[in-house]
């Protein structure tokens, strides 16, 4: 007896691993601080390539990254940068890790003035999710008003590579958007 595949958004659907982000994070909403800027850090590496391409090189990351510890991060040294150059198993790119250098750096500043990121990021939203219902993933957009607007504020706030389209994707990882298709069976459950 063979189970059948539930219906998933059809970005999804060209490995395990993708399947797996899909069915267990994407869109899920995410209220931790180290979590939000784990994920801050993957999409902003992100930009340019391929999702995908990000997922299967994100234990790699988890490592050459301290686990994600922006504090940590935060006091990333040249000698540290020109280390994370080197490693192959992550997105050598220098602006980039430069910029998650900088961007833990304003990241805890924003936990000072607002006593967390999250509180921070999802003010945008009131604190929910915003559902929508896209008939497919076609239906998606790439940016909305809303990520434009973060997508400023964050810039103001020294962040780089935080455009819109990365600040959007940003807000589906964490389920600040949940755009799940209509037929997907998360939607559906």
């Amino acid at each position: 007896m063979t189970t059948q595949e539930p219906i998933r958004c059809n970005w999804c659907t060209s490995s395990d691993l993708y399947k797996k982000y899909h069915d267990e994070e994407w869109g899920v909403p995410v209220y931790d601080d180290p979590t939000l800027f784990e994920f801050l850090i993957l999409e902003t590496f992100q930009a340019g390539l391929s999702w995908i391409t990000i997922l299967n090189k994100r234990e790699n990351f988890r490592i050459a990254f301290d686990h994600f510890d922006y504090k940590k991060i935060a006091g990333y040294s040249e000698e540290k940068i020109e280390e994370l150059m080197q490693n192959t198993g992550i997105i050598r790119n220098q602006l980039k890790i430069k910029a998650a250098v900088s961007n833990a750096q304003a990241f805890m500043k924003i936990q000072e003035e607002f006593g967390s990121f999250s509180d921070y990021i999802w003010k945008f939203t009131n604190g929910k999710p915003i559902i929508n219902h896209p008939k497919t993933s076609k239906d998606v957009p790439a940016t909305t008003p809303l990520s434009d607007e973060i997508s400023k504020d964050l810039k103001k706030r020294g962040f780089k590579f935080v455009g819109s389209t990365v600040i959007y994707a940003h807000m589906q990882a964490t389920g600040m958007v949940n755009d799940h298709a209509e037929n997907c069976w998360i939607k559906t459950k």
